[in-house]
């Protein structure tokens, strides 16, 4: 099928450094330009972000600190950017929330111009979320091929969620998937295990997400400017950071968590100052000279005479 375009359409996606749209930075920028005859034009940049790509992102797309050495900053390409994507409109998945607003962002920040005022937004991953609702409602509809009667109402529900697992376990139950880092498994079987695995992809540490574990197991935060970085570290350097979180509206066990990894991190303090004045006195006593035997015969001998 082809298109029906007055004008172009610009599908566009962006590889990153993470996943604030004020703080983090394009790594690669790939546009697909459809024009209104049918043609297809494809360009892509690699872009050096000015920042360090944190490990989590560059496991998702790839794209590693060595791989953008010699890239030109975003400042550089801007214009070029800008220039090819012209007046065309601009299409996506997830783009109206991350990547229209992320390129925005890159744009303001080295000055250049690019008028969004008269062009049309086209969403995919909205197309596909609104046809293909993610209800509970929708999905006994689609596992079980039945309506579900009394929807929201607990006890139905609670039946249908249950209905709708065991026909998940025989519908894919010899269904491969492969996940972002290319590993092929087969996870939805009859295991709890298993489905745990595959449905907590996320290791969170509080369960609302603010929190979660980085793959060398240490807490890390994810949300906000220390996005990626041990939350020890930072309440090592930044103090005040752990009252602001104190203080703030966040769940009470993000809260708990947070007292847990304080207290740890003030123990270790503690341990570090014994073992430092335990150094101290080993270094004085070290620097004592020992008692000369023959030297203390000779006082003895003084003293007697």
């Amino acid at each position: 099928m082809k298109l029906n375009l007055i004008r172009p359409l610009a599908f566009f996606d962006l590889e990153t450094t993470g996943t604030t749209i004020g703080l983090d930075r394009i790594v690669e920028i790939a546009i697909l330009k459809a024009m209104p005859n049918g043609e297809e034009i494809e360009k892509t940049w690699r872009v050096n972000p000015e920042m360090p790509i944190p490990l989590q992102s560059s496991l998702v797309h790839g794209i590693y600190d060595k791989d953008i050495e010699g890239e030109r900053k975003f400042g550089e390409l801007a214009k070029e950017i800008a220039d090819f994507i012209g007046d065309a409109d601009l299409a996506g998945y997830n783009s109206n929330r991350f990547d229209i607003p992320l390129l925005l962002e890159e744009f303001l920040r080295v000055d250049c111009e690019f008028d969004m005022s008269d062009r049309k937004f086209v969403d995919v991953q909205n197309i596909f979320h609104q046809m293909e609702q993610r209800t509970l409602k929708a999905a006994y509809k689609f596992y079980c091929d039945a309506d579900l009667i009394n929807a929201h109402a607990a006890a139905a529900d609670t039946r249908a969620t249950y209905e709708v697992l065991l026909a998940q376990l025989n519908k894919y139950k010899d269904v491969s998937f492969i996940d972002k880092q290319g590993n092929e498994s087969k996870p939805v079987q009859n295991d709890v295990n298993l489905l745990h695995d595959f449905t907590n992809l996320n290791k969170t540490v509080d369960y609302a997400g603010r929190l979660v574990f980085n793959e060398k197991n240490e807490e890390v935060f994810n949300f906000g400017k220390h996005k990626g970085k041990s939350v020890e570290k930072v309440f090592e350097t930044e103090p005040g950071y752990y009252t602001w979180m104190k203080q703030g509206d966040f769940p009470l066990f993000t809260k708990k968590k947070l007292d847990e990894i304080w207290n740890r991190l003030q123990q270790k303090k503690t341990e570090r100052s014994k073992k430092h004045i335990e150094n101290k006195s080993n270094e004085k006593q070290n620097q004592i000279k020992p008692i000369d035997n023959n030297a203390l015969e000779q006082l003895k001998m003084k003293f007697k005479n």
